[in-house]
């Protein structure tokens, strides 16, 4: 067979309901040079049969009903090891497609800017029954940025992922070799972006091009109960604290904690232990420097905002005089 350019992975556990949407979302896409591997985490619905009624119908459809349960993210990177494409596209079973142009979109963003690392869209966020409720566009316009930046970027928002679930994203094969670290199970999608987005450049498009499906089955709702995402961000920010790019944002968050401690007589729980947890990260005396040259240069930049602020006032004034005469 041909190798082809683009490798589907939709690994999947117990989404009977939902597996025809997403594998016709496929299905229909005007870019035809796929493979679409299709891994089954040992499910106890009738995902099998739906399975294997499409493949017997596309020969580009492989498919894996494992016997025993892997894990979620053993499940992603064993798709990962068995594609043979030059691009991944994960589409998780209870998701799909949203644009029938959604692979050549993507590929597109990858083939004009070689040093991108991650290509993402904007998604719609749909319901139990597919209905369109909400779509999340968290990066603004179409841009192309430089990945430390993306980084820094969710980062500053509490290690937010901003960038999107992996049915948001598509990468190249020879950049994930590593493949997602199984130690993290809520944010090991993010770190994977992490370390991609620390090799190059990051492509992103407005266009919804995949629907995220919000359900109570999802393992990010069992996560959330077991508010796994707090214990996680606070790994990630171990894990990246050293990087000198994020070193400032670091220094930033912790003062702005404190700040909001102090306003609120320190009542807020939550924020104490984060305080507690960042403040061993950071360190005494790096933020004890941190603090001292905020204090000596915070008010020259306040006094250079107001400048600016005052300067384009009378640029205004002048531009509406100047109006009202001719």
């Amino acid at each position: 067979m041909a190798v082809p350019k683009v490798s589907i992975l939709v690994p999947t556990y117990n989404y009977a309901r939902y597996l025809p949407e997403a594998i016709e979302s496929i299905l229909e896409q005007d870019f035809q040079n796929f493979e679409l591997l299709i891994s089954d985490d040992c499910s106890t619905d009738n995902s099998a049969k739906v399975i294997a009624t499409y493949a017997a119908k596309d020969n580009r459809i492989r498919f894996q009903i494992h016997s025993t349960n892997l894990g979620m993210v053993q499940n992603w990177n064993w798709c990962l090891s068995q594609s043979r494409g030059e691009y991944i596209k994960y589409l998780f079973g209870d998701d799909k497609l949203a644009d029938r142009q959604a692979l050549t979109k993507l590929t597109m963003l990858m083939e004009t800017h070689p040093s991108v690392m991650l290509a993402a869209s904007a998604r719609n966020i749909i319901d139990d029954n597919s209905k369109v409720v909400d779509v999340w566009n968290h990066l603004g316009s179409y841009e192309l940025h430089q990945g430390i930046k993306i980084i820094a970027h969710c980062w500053g928002k509490n290690v937010s992922n901003l960038i999107g679930e992996p049915s948001a994203v598509m990468f190249r094969k020879r950049d994930a070799t590593r493949g997602f670290d199984i130690t993290y199970r809520q944010l090991v999608d993010l770190e994977m972006w992490f370390h991609l987005l620390e090799k190059g450049d990051f492509a992103y498009t407005t266009e919804a091009l995949c629907c995220f499906r919000r359900h109570e089955q999802q393992q990010t709702k069992v996560n959330d109960n077991n508010k796994l995402s707090e214990r996680e961000t606070l790994r990630l920010f171990n894990d990246y604290s050293h990087r000198p790019y994020l070193r400032p944002l670091l220094h930033n968050q912790l003062y702005e904690i404190r700040k909001h401690l102090k306003k609120t007589r320190w009542a807020d729980m939550d924020m104490i232990h984060r305080e507690r947890d960042m403040s061993t990260l950071v360190g005494k005396f790096p933020y004890g420097a941190y603090w001292l040259r905020r204090k000596i240069t915070q008010p020259f930049l306040n006094l250079l905002r107001s400048i600016k602020k005052r300067i384009n006032q009378l640029k205004s004034s002048i531009k509406k005089r100047k109006t009202s005469f001719t």
